[in-house]
C-alpha cells in the first residue's frame, strides 16, 4: 500500500510515534464530551466565552494537532520521502510538552485571572509546536523536487508558524501580558490561519496522494494537485495584510471558500469513481466529511457578502468540525491496521494479525454510525445539549476502544508468537 511512496522499515517511524498522538486524542475527545455534558447538566458552570474557548481549542489542539502531528511523523517518509532520525525521542518531546500545553490552556480559559497559567501554556505551547515545525519543515525545504502532497504539507507548515505566532500573542494578551492592540484582528487571523491554513491545507494536501493511492481513484487534475494550496496560502497571507491595515477582507474569504468547494466537489466525484467500489466506513467518512465541507464554506461565502444569523453560522461550524473529524476519523482506520501488521510482519511475526483482525471494518461501520448521529445531533441543536455530548463521547471512547484494542493486539503478538529470525 506505501510502496509508493518508498517506504521501509528503515524509514517507518515505531508504531508507538504515532499511537501515542492518536490516543491521546481520542483521550481529550473524551474528555471533551464529558466536559459538555457536565455543561449541559449545569455540574459545571462557565461563561459562555470561556466555554467556547475550551471547546474550540479542545478540538484544534488536543485533537485536531494531535491527530494530524501524529499523522506526519508517519506520513512524511511516505508522502515526501522525508526521513526524521530518531523519531521516538522527538516525537515524545513534541507528544508530552503539547499535551501540558493544551491542559494548561485549558484550565487558563477556565480560571479567570490567572497570569501565570496563560505565560506556561503559551510557553508549553509554542516550544512544541515549534519544535515540530523545525523537525518537519528542515527535512521538507531539502527537497529537490516536490511533489503535490509534499509542497502542500510544506506550505501547511508554514501556516503552522503563523497560527502559532498569532495564537501565542493572544494568550498573552489574556494574560495581561500585552496591550492587545489589534486583538479582534489577530483574532480573526489566527482563526484563519488554524482553520484554513492548517487543518484545511493538511487535508487537502494529504488527499491528493492518499486518496488516489487507497482508493484507486483518478488522479486530481493538474490545475488542483499544482496550485491550489499555494493559492490559499497567498490568499491567507494577502486576507492578514488586508486586515493589519484596516481594509475589508470579505472578498478574500468568498475566493478561499470557493476554491474549497471546487476541491471537496471534485474530490467526492474521484472517491465515485474508485475502481474498487466496496463497502468500506473509511470511504464513507470521505464522502461525509466533503459534503459537511460543501456546508461550511457555502455558509462562509454567504456570510462575505450578506449578514447571516446564529443559526447559520452555527451550522457552519459544526459543518467544519465534522469535516475534519471526518477525515481524521478516516485516516486513522486506514493507517492504524496497516502499521501494526506492518510493523509486526518486518519483526518476523509470520503469524501476525491480519489488518482486519487489528481493527475489523466492522468496527470502524459503527464508529461511523455514531459519527454521523452525533454530528446530525449538533447541527440540530444550536445549545449544548446532554444527548449530543453524550454522542461525543461515545464517539471518542469508542475510537479509544479500537486503537488501544490494536495495542494489545500488538503486544500480544509479540509476546506470544514465534518470531523467524532473518
Amino acid at each position: 500500500m506505501f510502496n509508493q511512496g518508498g517506504l521501509s522499515l528503515d524509514q517507518a517511524p515505531p508504531l508507538s510515534v504515532v499511537l501515542r498522538f492518536f490516543v491521546t486524542a481520542s483521550i481529550f475527545g473524551i474528555l471533551l464530551g464529558l466536559f459538555l455534558l457536565s455543561q449541559s447538566l449545569n455540574i459545571t458552570t462557565l461563561s459562555s466565552y470561556s466555554t467556547q474557548l475550551i471547546i474550540i481549542h479542545t478540538l484544534s489542539l488536543g485533537i485536531m494537532a494531535s491527530f494530524m502531528l501524529g499523522a506526519l511523523f508517519q506520513m512524511l517518509p511516505v508522502l515526501a520521502g522525508v526521513v526524521i532520525k530518531t523519531p521516538t525521542t522527538k516525537a515524545m518531546i513534541v507528544h508530552t510538552l503539547l499535551s501540558i500545553g493544551v491542559l494548561v490552556q485549558l484550565f487558563a480559559f477556565g480560571i479567570s485571572n490567572n497570569s501565570l497559567l496563560f505565560f506556561l501554556a503559551a510557553a508549553y505551547l509554542g516550544v512544541a509546536l515549534f519544535y515540530a515545525i523545525y523537525l518537519m519543515l528542515k527535512e521538507l525545504i531539502k527537497i529537490k523536487t516536490h511533489s503535490s502532497s509534499s509542497k502542500g504539507i510544506l506550505f501547511t507548515l508554514l501556516s503552522l508558524i503563523f497560527t502559532t505566532i498569532f495564537g501565542i500573542y493572544l494568550l498573552l494578551t489574556l494574560g495581561g501580558f500585552t496591550s492587545g492592540v489589534d486583538f479582534t484582528q489577530i483574532k480573526e487571523i489566527h482563526y484563519s490561519f488554524a482553520l484554513f491554513g492548517w487543518v484545511s491545507l493538511l487535508i487537502v494536501s494529504v488527499s491528493f496522494q492518499v486518496v488516489e493511492m487507497f482508493y484507486v481513484t483518478p488522479s486530481y487534475p493538474k490545475s488542483i494537485s499544482k496550485y491550489l494550496t499555494l493559492t490559499i496560502l497567498e490568499l491567507l497571507i494577502l486576507k492578514t495584510i488586508l486586515i493589519i491595515f484596516s481594509f475589508k477582507s470579505t472578498s478574500i474569504t468568498a475566493i478561499v471558500s470557493i476554491l474549497f468547494l471546487i476541491y471537496a466537489t471534485i474530490t467526492i466525484d474521484r472517491l465515485t469513481q474508485r475502481k474498487r467500489p466496496v463497502a468500506d466506513a473509511t470511504v464513507w467518512f470521505w464522502l461525509f466529511g466533503m459534503a459537511l465541507f460543501i456546508l461550511s464554506m457555502t455558509i462562509t461565502f454567504i456570510g462575505s457578502f450578506l449578514p447571516i444569523d446564529s443559526t447559520l453560522q452555527h451550522l457552519s461550524y459544526i459543518a467544519f468540525i465534522g469535516f475534519a473529524l471526518s477525515i481524521v476519523f478516516a485516516m486513522v482506520y486506514k493507517i492504524v491496521p496497516f502499521l501494526t501488521w506492518f510493523h509486526l510482519s518486518n519483526q518476523g511475526y509470520m503469524e501476525a494479525p491480519m489488518m482486519h483482525d487489528v481493527i475489523h471494518p466492522k468496527k470502524a461501520k459503527i464508529h461511523f454510525y455514531i459519527h454521523i448521529i452525533t454530528i446530525a445531533i449538533w447541527l440540530l441543536t444550536t445549545d449544548i445539549t446532554w444527548l449530543g455530548s453524550l454522542l461525543l463521547t461515545i464517539s471518542f471512547s469508542w475510537l479509544f476502544y479500537n486503537l488501544t484494542f490494536a495495542i494489545r493486539k500488538y503486544i500480544y503478538t509479540q509476546k506470544h508468537c514465534e518470531k523467524i529470525e532473518w
